[in-house]
């Protein structure tokens, strides 16, 4: 599903560390915020998360998630009908009545999650008030949180932002001398599991995740957490943590070994760990993955890449993909453009590449046809156009649904843009 909006075309250059920003406004298209329950779902193994919307919204998750017939996922859509969206039913007493019949066949759920929609935002349902209420019936049994994940005026990543953000309020106080490290950003078990052992060698700990592995497992949070980002699109989930005391480590984001390597450093300064213990620890993983790289840098090295605005992973992955693959940078357009996230990032890009903030659809396609690069990273909804038109494209959403963080998954990020144009060059022959 796709959400255009409307505005006036608007074009302002701003300059700071690193390129020169354009901030460009005028039609967007976006992929709905509804996505992120795709891999919520799969991370937090005790939630469910009930999608109050329409019959669009059920099927978006439904194609969107690729559910087999035969799965029961922990997802679901209480649909808004004719007479809800008219205000002639009472859609509380509904949306009740669902709750009830959801938590009544899964009794393993811990935590439900009432998601808001573009519909049920038009008609001012008040999901928090149902939250509430839900809260006092299932106390003792079931946690009832409420977030909307609304693609009216949102990309598809702060789905995620939004649902981080309504756990923040529930997470425990860490006592006033106790200190912990808390990574914030969804993250495959597999990944985690790896960031985990790195830390444990390195000697940082506790160390905690957000979101967890189960919604009965909070991290606390207090004036004694330093926080390490995963992912380069929860910064209202970071700014609510601030709020509770906690404090940002700044540093690039974890994609390719250079990302890798400079998060960790972010760690061990605050932790006070000495240089030569964080070249001992990450030397294996890191010879690893440079052999494993090698490979798709032959094939990515000189081809010219350009990302529309999508995901908010366009400027972590165009770092990545200029310094360590060797790739072109023709142009680097973002939703959004979180300087607070970004700060470590922005240096790291070379100077005089078109650096875009927002979307300005028509002209930024425009562009594109007019610059033919090998390579173009954007949205479901136009990747198949510009494929028509002769062009190669990457869906930014893969990077999502993807393990692509840490050492060992270096060569699998970098393989995501080499496949495209392989699979190009095979049809060609």
């Amino acid at each position: 599903m796709s959400a255009v909006e409307a505005a006036a075309p608007d074009q302002v250059s701003v300059t700071c560390a690193g390129p020169e920003i354009t901030r460009e406004r005028g039609q967007r298209q976006v992929f709905c915020g509804l996505a992120g329950i795709v891999w919520l779902h799969r991370k937090i193994q005790d939630a469910f998360f009930l999608i109050v919307g329409s019959r669009t919204c059920a099927h978006l998750m439904q194609s969107a998630a690729g559910v087999m017939i035969f799965a029961e996922p922990r997802f679901a859509t209480a649909i808004l009908q004719e007479r809800d969206l008219a205000g002639m039913a009472d859609c509380n007493q509904e949306l009740d009545r669902v709750a009830a019949e959801v938590l009544g066949r899964r009794p393993d759920i811990k935590t439900l999650f009432l998601v808001g929609s573009c519909p049920s935002e038009v008609i001012k349902l008040d999901l928090a008030k149902a939250a509430e209420r839900l809260s006092d019936v299932y106390q003792g049994r079931v946690r009832v949180i409420d977030y909307s994940a609304s693609g009216l005026e949102t990309t598809f990543t702060q789905g995620e932002d939004a649902c981080l953000k309504s756990l923040v309020p529930q997470m425990p106080q860490l006592p006033p001398e106790s200190r912990s490290l808390l990574v914030v950003g969804t993250l495959p078990d597999v990944v985690e599991d790896q960031f985990a052992r790195l830390f444990k060698d390195l000697g940082i700990g506790p160390v905690h995740f957000l979101p967890p592995r189960h919604a009965t497992e909070f991290p606390p949070v207090g004036s004694g957490t330093s926080v390490l980002l995963a992912q380069p699109f929860v910064g209202e989930t970071l700014r609510a943590l601030v709020e509770r005391g906690a404090t940002l480590l700044k540093a690039p984001y974890p994609f390719g070994i250079e990302g890798t390597l400079a998060w960790l450093r972010a760690a061990t300064d605050a932790w006070g760990i000495s240089g030569e213990t964080l070249e001992s620890a990450t030397a294996p993983a890191i010879a690893r993955a440079e052999k494993a790289l090698a490979r798709q840098r032959e094939l990515l090295a000189g081809k010219r890449i350009s990302f529309l605005p999508d995901s908010q992973l366009e400027i972590p992955m165009a770092r990545f993909l200029q310094r360590e693959c060797g790739m072109e940078l023709v142009e680097v357009a973002t939703p959004f453009l979180d300087r607070q996230l970004m700060e470590a990032e922005l240096p790291l890009l070379p100077q005089g590449l078109r650096l875009v903030e927002g979307q300005d659809v028509e002209h930024q396609l425009d562009r594109v046809r007019a610059d033919r690069p090998d390579i173009t990273v954007c949205g479901l909804g136009l990747a198949n156009p510009l494929e028509a038109e002769g062009l190669c494209t990457k869906w930014s959403i893969e990077l999502v649904f993807t393990p692509v963080h840490g050492f060992d998954q270096a060569a699998d990020l970098a393989e995501l843009f080499a496949r495209p144009l392989v699979r190009g060059s095979l049809l060609k022959v």
